[in-house]
């Protein structure tokens, strides 16, 4: 919505950024100086706070982009350019009453921008379109439609961010826990299964009032999953390395292999399974709310580090009768290209 004032105030140089700035950047620049003269922040300082209304009051009006395009035009108007009913001048009249939904032009209004009242000028579209009161978008002008004490409605409260590092169960399994607010008083958070490390978990309007009325700011927790010394993380699927013994992997054997947080499950290790292969359990990783992950075992063949007398001389006869070819052949073929 419109203001007589928008003449005067230059939005762009409140937020410190250029007339071309990104919605990006625009937003990222409101957000640090809100942070740094957010009243909560500076109790007591009335500088900060009108500075915190000045700011907000800009960028309610360059962030949406009607309103945005309105101030410049409202802008360029102030710059110094000589309007006549004829359309003479930079601009044309045309393009001035096109901004106040004017479908033609009065009779002979002429006005200079420099050294104007704008008072006076709104006063002159007022009676320009018979006393209605010339509009952009729904407010007359200089009449705020919201709680916010200014122009562009209510200012939203500021985000509160929290911390919790919780276990790789708590993680997996999900689990409502309960951390201390920046006031002192503890509050709720429901941890959901699967959650991820430095995942973050929002609480919509639990975060810092509107200094005018507007909706409250949220909580922001980042969540820190400590690692466990068995399982790791593939999306949904628990991941685990299950050392087998030689004999194993070279005859076979059926193997008993850990769950998270249940009971262990068996698995067949087939003959001559090598080290790195993968077996899947189905249905045993972590259960979401989305969907279900398996639980992927990698098999690992353990070298013995000692060895008796018995098995050293068992172990060389094999090694007399061994196959010749190396296993490293095809390595040795790729490696040379």
């Amino acid at each position: 919505m419109a203001s007589q004032d928008w003449f005067d105030k230059d939005f762009y140089k409140v937020l410190g950024v250029s007339k071309d700035v990104s919605d990006a950047d625009l937003k990222k620049t409101y957000r640090k100086l809100a942070r740094t003269h957010h009243p909560d922040s500076n109790q007591g300082d009335a500088a900060s706070e009108a500075k915190f209304k000045e700011i907000s009051e800009a960028y309610s009006v360059l962030s949406d982009p009607e309103q945005r395009k309105e101030y410049d035009q409202i802008r360029a108007m102030g710059s110094g350019a000589r309007f006549t009913a004829g359309g003479q001048g930079a601009g044309g009249f045309e393009d001035v009453f096109s901004m106040f939904g004017q479908g033609g032009r009065p009779g002979n209004v002429r006005f200079q921008t420099s050294g104007t009242d704008y008072d006076d000028i709104f006063s002159m579209f007022e009676e320009a379109r018979g006393g209605r009161g010339g509009t952009f978008g729904s407010g007359r002008f200089g009449q705020p439609t919201g709680g916010f004490r200014g122009y562009g409605g209510p200012t939203r409260g500021a985000d509160v961010t929290a911390r919790t590092t919780i276990d790789f169960v708590t993680a997996t399994k999900g689990e409502t826990i309960t951390l201390q607010g920046e006031d002192g008083k503890p509050f709720k958070v429901k941890i959901p299964a699967g959650v991820s490390d430095g995942q973050k978990i929002r609480l919509r309007g639990r975060g810092r009032p509107s200094p005018d009325g507007g909706e409250a700011g949220d909580i922001v927790v980042s969540v820190t999953v400590r690692p466990h010394p068995v399982f790791t993380r593939e999306g949904l699927n628990l991941r685990l390395t299950v050392p087998v013994t030689y004999t194993e992997a070279v005859f076979g054997a059926t193997i008993e292999v850990p769950t998270l947080g249940g009971d262990p499950v068996k698995l067949r290790v087939a003959p001559g399974t090598p080290s790195g292969r993968v077996l899947r359990v189905k249905g045993r990783g972590v259960e979401t709310s989305k969907g279900t992950g398996d639980l992927l075992a990698e098999v690992q063949v353990a070298v013995p580090s000692h060895l008796d007398d018995a098995a050293r001389e068992a172990l060389e006869r094999f090694r007399a009768t061994e196959p010749k070819e190396n296993p490293r052949a095809d390595l040795m073929s790729k490696a040379r290209g």
